[in-house]
């Protein structure tokens, strides 16, 4: 078909569908005259009037009706295609994790996965509670623990020994009575209600502390760490926070660490049916390994 045809008919439709050519050029952002013109151009064109034009309008003929008939399937196959071929070169991935992780680690090296993927329209989804997604509509989590869950395809990230932080006044603390008495006397600040990690790492590093009632729950690892800086408590962290480590900020309280500890990857059986995954998971996993770093 000519382009001009093509073009032609498509304005044709739009007045056929409104009866009017005055709404349908209002609707195309036109003037009635042009488009009036272009239609006249293709019926002197195609031999044939596809209106019949009265004084209150314009209705179709018997040979408009039948080539407008055709010519909508037609645009309507025509967009059903594009449509599709959008959907098949245009993949999506949700990445659910916490806002510490994405930060510290995930976010400086995401633009290379999008360089090497510009097809995949990539969504990071803020979470807390990693171990509940099924209502997030995310395709693969990020959970930080020791990988001892059995309600999702678990793929071990990286391994990131977790340990007792604290700010300098714990820390003096420590250094003048002993890691069981300094612990004894500050808040354990936990993870979430159901967390184990302070438990092991009490039994790992041979403490008789008691269970213990005066702890706080933190879900959000980032403001945790915050927390630990404001003298709230003491919580059990990792290697992502070198930085306040280094400025002296934090303080590592003892060299006993739950070795187990780490990130890993979550997600359904079936989000593998997306290869964008698939994608996500080998990049993700070579730069935890160190080769892209």
């Amino acid at each position: 078909m000519r382009s001009h045809r093509y073009n032609a008919l498509q304005l044709t439709v739009s007045v056929a569908r409104y009866q009017s050519l005055s709404e349908a050029a209002a609707q195309l952002h036109i003037t009635k005259g042009a488009l009036s013109h272009q239609i006249k151009h293709l019926e002197r064109d195609l031999g044939f009037d596809i209106f019949i034009r009265h004084p209150r309008g314009i209705v179709l003929s018997d040979q408009g009706r039948e080539l407008l008939s055709v010519a909508e399937q037609s645009f309507q196959q025509i967009d059903a295609a594009i449509e599709n071929i959008s959907k098949n070169t245009t993949q999506s991935l949700a990445i659910g994790v916490t806002t510490y992780f994405a930060s510290r680690w995930l976010s400086p090296r995401l633009t290379g996965f999008m360089q090497t993927h510009p097809d995949i329209r990539l969504r990071i989804q803020p979470m807390i509670d990693m171990l509940n997604f099924a209502g997030e509509e995310v395709d693969l989590a990020i959970r930080w623990g020791n990988g001892r869950w059995n309600d999702r395809t678990i793929v071990p990230l990286m391994n990131c020994p977790a340990w007792p932080t604290g700010n300098k006044a714990a820390y003096s603390l420590v250094k003048k009575e002993g890691i069981e008495s300094a612990l004894a006397q500050l808040k354990l600040l936990h993870d979430s209600k159901d967390s184990n990690a302070w438990s092991e790492w009490l039994e790992l590093a041979g403490l008789g502390i008691e269970k213990r009632t005066d702890t706080l729950i933190i879900p959000d690892p980032t403001l945790r760490v915050q927390a630990v800086l404001d003298g709230q408590g003491v919580a059990l962290n990792d290697d992502l926070v070198k930085a306040e480590l280094q400025s002296k900020q934090l303080y590592r309280l003892s060299p006993v660490e739950l070795a187990d500890y780490g990130y890993y990857l979550a997600y359904e059986p079936d989000a593998l049916k997306n290869a964008a995954v698939e994608d996500f998971i080998e990049w993700i996993t070579t730069e935890a390994a160190g080769l892209n770093t």
